[in-house]
């Protein structure tokens, strides 16, 4: 019965007509031409080039080429949030992309494989955040209620008194309280603080869903995406160019399932050492230890520095233990756990990680660092093996 209503599904509705598709024109053999293709088409042989050398060919050429560069600024300059929402799924493609051709290799059809992969990292997200927001909502409503005692607690300690009787604090503050709640451009910023703030979380939930939608088109078309960037290299490089694109998705791929383990584990460790010797917030702090440590070499560094500063309010004690077992685990994470997590993924030197993920934050921010060391990584196989092959025949 089964079998009988799959058959019926595929069968087309009456009337109906196969979707159009943009299909790649066949690729030919030497020995397919033939001397009409050879000598001409059907349509006559064109007709002689204009010079390169030509006054008329070099200034029509040349403005262009000016022109097309300005186009090329103006759009870029006019949708960089499209641009930076299509390099996030396409980095996301990438990285689910070794899952899925893992579970082709295990005769999975690549349809089922992405709905395989997309499907348990949905669940592993959604069971993530169904155990974590509630605790995370319970620690939240819980420093909401201890700030004021924290406040009235600094407020009344000796500290905050010397410091008071030299400088005024108390009256300074009080001054520009009234000032701030008398002035209606102050509480019109408020209102429009909120706004924007409501704006921004709209935004970045389209953003999300965007991301999502394209990630998931990129990953069923990237076999076809990959065949049509191999088209466009002339036919005698055709084989190089797809080895070197290879090596480059395969390590980009390997490289974002890697980071997401080590961070993984990273934030495990530390939620495990937090609940140990008594950090407070311990599940809020392993879930932005989790966020932070996805970003390569510094991640790490600032989540250890952050859950140290916030530990110190728990006793120094309790500040200094964690922070030997964090950063002790940094040390053994960057020569134990990451050199197998990261051993079919890329090799970048220290020196040039440490750029290129300074100038990635600073060009793109978190997901400049994210997408950093494989550009870089894919940067320097170029290199290697173009520029530098090509330096030592000469």
């Amino acid at each position: 019965m089964l079998n009988s209503m799959a058959h019926r599904l595929r069968q087309p509705l009456p009337g109906a007509q196969p979707r159009i598709r943009f299909e790649m024109p066949p690729e030919q053999d030497d020995d397919e031409l033939t001397p009409e293709t050879e000598s001409g088409t059907r349509f006559g042989n064109p007709g002689p080039r204009m010079s390169s050398q030509h006054p008329l060919y070099v200034g029509f050429m040349g403005t262009v080429g000016v022109g097309v560069a300005l186009l090329v600024y103006w759009i870029g300059s006019n949708t960089t949030q499209l641009i930076l929402w299509i390099v996030a799924a396409l980095f996301i493609a990438l990285g689910l992309d070794p899952v899925v051709r893992w579970l082709e290799g295990k005769k999975f059809p690549r349809a089922a494989g992405i709905v395989v992969a997309v499907s348990t990292l949905a669940l592993g997200v959604a069971a993530f955040f169904a155990t974590l927001i509630p605790t995370i909502v319970q620690q939240v409503t819980q420093i909401v209620e201890e700030a004021p005692r924290w406040i009235t607690d600094f407020i009344n300690s000796d500290f905050f008194r010397s410091i008071d009787d030299q400088y005024g604090v108390r009256e300074r503050i009080t001054q520009e309280l009234e000032k701030f709640v008398n002035n209606p451009e102050a509480m019109g910023g408020i209102f429009g603080g909120v706004v924007g703030f409501g704006s921004t979380v709209a935004n970045g939930l389209f953003g999300a869903l965007i991301v999502l939608v394209l990630s998931l088109y990129f990953l069923a078309a990237l076999p076809a995406m990959k065949k049509w960037g191999y088209r466009l290299a002339p036919r005698s490089r055709r084989a190089r160019v797809e080895a070197l694109s290879e090596e480059i998705t395969g390590s980009v791929g390997n490289y974002v399932i890697g980071q997401a383990v080590v961070a993984l584990v990273n934030a495990t460790f530390a939620f495990i050492v937090m609940s140990i010797v008594g950090v407070p917030f311990a599940v809020l702090l392993a879930f932005v230890v989790a966020l932070l440590a996805f970003i390569p070499l510094v991640g790490g560094l600032i989540a250890g520095v952050i859950v140290t500063l916030i530990a110190l309010t728990a006793g120094w004690q309790t500040a200094v233990a964690y922070a030997v077992c964090y950063f002790a685990y940094l040390q053994f994470e960057a020569y134990f756990i990451s050199p197998r997590i990261m051993q079919k993924a890329v090799a970048v030197p220290g020196a040039v990680a440490v750029i290129s993920v300074i100038a990635g934050g600073s060009l793109l921010g978190v997901l400049g660092a994210l997408i950093a060391i494989p550009t870089a990584a894919a940067i320097m196989l170029l290199v290697k093996e173009i520029f530098i092959v090509r330096q030592d025949k000469h």
